[in-house]
């Protein structure tokens, strides 16, 4: 299975690039057959994310465009506020925590500045300044190499670091959340240790307004049946609530 997640992975990166495939130069890239390649094309299609044509295919949805931190920040931060203070409710004394980086995960670290006696690893630097003075939590920061823009450590330092530990919770930043891709983000690095994150922990909770549900990044992090719990804001659809529900998964408004 994750061998098909990332080959049709890199069929989508394919298609963001260059905005169609062809079936016979899949084959050769990828070293499998043409029915295997259809079969990808034709999921890809079911999720809305390509259009199948004679011989390939072409791109149906364009990922949405990374933002600086600033940016993000300003988007919908209202929402992003009530859901950090929320998710801060859900971390009890004691907890083991991993923080990703993002703009709506630092406003959990915000929260948790008053609490005590739990630990926080996290990837992002921001949060990592943001929760340095605070006198009740433990700060783990990842190594590895800054992505500047995102404010974020990742790379196999960072992934090698948390092999070492077993968290309680782990509170993920998203820039996409698709019923049928999964949960995403804009750059592979990130996703690979957002993936490695997910192994580690041992309930987790994804954090995003309502505006990233539809949207499909580049990289995929998890499928949906790895998540637990989304705390999101009022403005979620009808349709992805009860998607979420029949997945599974605990939805959680942020009011």
């Amino acid at each position: 299975m994750r061998h098909t997640s990332q080959r049709r992975a890199s069929i989508l990166q394919a298609l963001t690039q260059h905005g169609s495939v062809q079936v016979n130069e899949l084959v050769e890239q990828l070293g499998v057959s043409a029915v295997t390649i259809r079969t990808d094309l034709s999921a890809l299609e079911s999720q809305g994310l390509a259009t199948r044509s004679h011989g390939g295919a072409t791109l149906a949805r364009t990922p949405p465009t990374e933002h600086t931190v600033p940016q993000k920040d300003a988007i919908n931060h209202e929402q992003k506020s009530r859901i950090g203070a929320y998710a801060a409710r859900m971390v009890q004394p004691g907890d083991n925590i991993i923080i990703d980086s993002g703009t709506t995960t630092i406003s959990l670290a915000r929260h948790l500045r008053e609490a005590q006696n739990i630990t926080v690893m996290t990837n992002g630097l921001n949060i990592a300044w943001e929760l340095a003075d605070a006198p009740g939590v433990d700060l783990i920061l990842t190594g590895g190499l800054l992505r500047k823009q995102s404010l974020s450590i990742q790379g196999t330092q960072a992934e090698a670091c948390l092999q070492a530990y077993s968290f309680d919770k782990l509170f993920l930043g998203v820039d996409g959340f698709d019923l049928q891709f999964g949960v995403t983000t804009h750059h592979e690095a990130e996703a690979s240790l957002n993936h490695k994150m997910v192994e580690r922990a041992k309930k987790i909770i994804v954090l995003t307004d309502a505006s990233k549900f539809g949207r499909v990044s580049l990289h995929r992090i998890v499928q949906l049946d790895r998540v637990h719990a989304v705390v999101t804001d009022a403005a979620i659809s009808p349709e992805y609530r009860d998607g979420l529900l029949e997945a599974g998964i605990e939805v959680l408004i942020a009011e």
